[in-house]
């Protein structure tokens, strides 16, 4: 049988050189404006503030952005930070067909990479390839098991990471392979930690990034790993999921098929595992014309982990709101989005809210759940206190890539994340990135922004 991971440095080496057709060029440049988008707005929120002090005495010197600051750092000084802040408010991207966050662990390794080393934005974009490639595909082998007790962002982003600043350290395929095997050794991220409050979360994408940077850095230096760690007998895939991984699926169209042309920008800042419902409700209210007045009862249908993960009736903090299906479809209805102002202070404690989270109840339906994770779907029921009956079948989210956010529409999500941190420099940065050819720098929070 094939050493997947051999196969995988193997082909994650080639974009030093192979020609990158305009279409995935284009991508990379989707995935490098939402990763922005969702980055600001968790430059001004804990846990990345709270890390940029707790590391200040051990940040050195160094050419990477630490964006929470705005100050050059070591390139894993950054990497850590920046990943942990672009995963905070819960609007990174999704590698739909793994469930996995891809931007905020290997955009935050490429770029602190790209920056310390000088790189061109050609070579940002090949490693962010490479990275959502590789990584994206071991998440298909341990998947949907994986996802029981591991936060796959935490553990399979860290080959992501890896692989994405191994290339911009220009490695070839042995040395890819060494960084990848080591990655897989320092892989972590548990469920748990974010089953409840605290902020554990968004510091997985941001160990994921660290330890990749550093399985780079050891491999490009001649430090080597175990070749057969992703699917011996002990190795990742075994300890992770039910069985040693799904490699036939893993790399079926490896070389041709890029999964960063096939990535979820999310139109809501919460759980992914929540959209379905809620866009089943947005086209039920649209096409009904009711208010959330007018509702008596909604019950939601959803595959696992909408029940396991999102049932939260209770939900006080941010986190838990972020995770809570209840929560999250009283915003919705009340204040016509979830977006950044559903979360905060005030409409967390709006008595409202609250009225409308008691009338929402959440199972699984087993046909969903068996569909997961290639389909998120959801069905909806909404009886309203007129005595009508609304049913509505969602079979996929808005912002999936059979459903997919316009480029257009990706723009409208940058600027209203990013134009509250930067000010009008959001749109200098939005055209950057869609068009420009030099990485991009620091960028100046606005004094207001960091006033809360």
């Amino acid at each position: 049988m094939t050493n997947p991971l051999i196969a995988l440095a193997n082909e994650a080496a080639t974009w030093q050189s192979r020609p990158m057709s305009d279409t995935t060029r284009h991508h990379a440049r989707r995935a490098l404006v939402d990763w922005f988008a969702a980055l600001l707005p968790g430059c001004l929120r804990p846990p990345a503030t709270l890390l940029a002090k707790a590391l200040a005495a051990e940040r050195g010197t160094g050419r990477a952005i630490c964006y929470v600051d705005g100050r050059a750092s070591p390139l894993r000084h950054a990497a850590l930070i920046n990943a942990a802040a672009s995963h905070t408010i819960e609007f990174d991207d999704i590698h739909r067909d793994s469930g996995y966050h891809p931007g905020s662990p290997v955009i935050s390794a490429a770029l602190a990479a790209a920056q310390s080393r000088d790189a061109s934005l050609d070579t940002l974009l090949r490693a962010m390839v490479a990275g959502y490639d590789v990584s994206s595909r071991i998440g298909l082998a341990v998947q949907p098991s994986h996802y029981r007790m591991w936060h796959i962002t935490g553990t399979v982003g860290t080959f992501g990471a890896a692989v994405a600043t191994a290339h911009v350290l220009g490695c070839g395929p042995t040395e890819m392979a060494h960084a990848i095997a080591t990655a897989a050794t320092m892989a972590g991220g548990l469920q748990q930690a974010f089953r409840g409050d605290g902020m554990s979360k968004p510091m997985h994408p941001g160990h994921a990034a660290d330890a990749g940077t550093l399985a780079a850095l050891a491999a490009s230096a001649g430090v080597t790993g175990a070749l057969d760690v992703l699917d011996g007998p002990v190795g990742f895939a075994a300890a992770t999921s039910e069985d040693r991984g799904k490699w036939d699926l893993a790399l079926e169209g490896l070389g041709v098929v890029q999964p960063i042309e096939a990535i979820t920008f999310k139109n809501h800042g919460c759980c992914g595992h929540i959209f379905a419902a809620l866009d089943a409700i947005s086209a039920l209210k649209l096409e009904h014309r009711f208010t959330a007045d007018d509702v008596e009862s909604i019950h939601v249908e959803g595959y696992a982990a909408t029940k396991d993960i999102c049932d939260r009736p209770v939900a006080t903090t941010e986190q838990e709101a972020r995770f809570s299906v209840q929560y999250c479809t009283a915003a919705l209805l009340l204040l016509g989005g979830v977006r950044i102002a559903a979360f905060t202070p005030e409409h967390l404690a709006d008595p409202a809210i609250r009225r409308q989270m008691a009338k929402v109840t959440v199972a699984m339906a087993p046909d969903l759940a068996a569909s997961y994770p290639s389909r998120r779907a959801a069905r909806v029921a909404i009886r309203l206190a007129d005595g009508r009956q609304l049913d509505r079948y969602q079979p996929t989210r808005k912002g999936d890539p059979d459903a997919p956010l316009s480029d257009a529409e990706l723009s409208e999500k940058f600027l209203e994340l990013t134009t509250p941190v930067i000010g009008a420099r959001a749109h200098d940065l939005l055209d950057t990135l869609w068009t420009g050819d030099t990485l991009p720098g620091a960028i100046p929070l606005t004094p207001m922004a960091l006033a809360g």
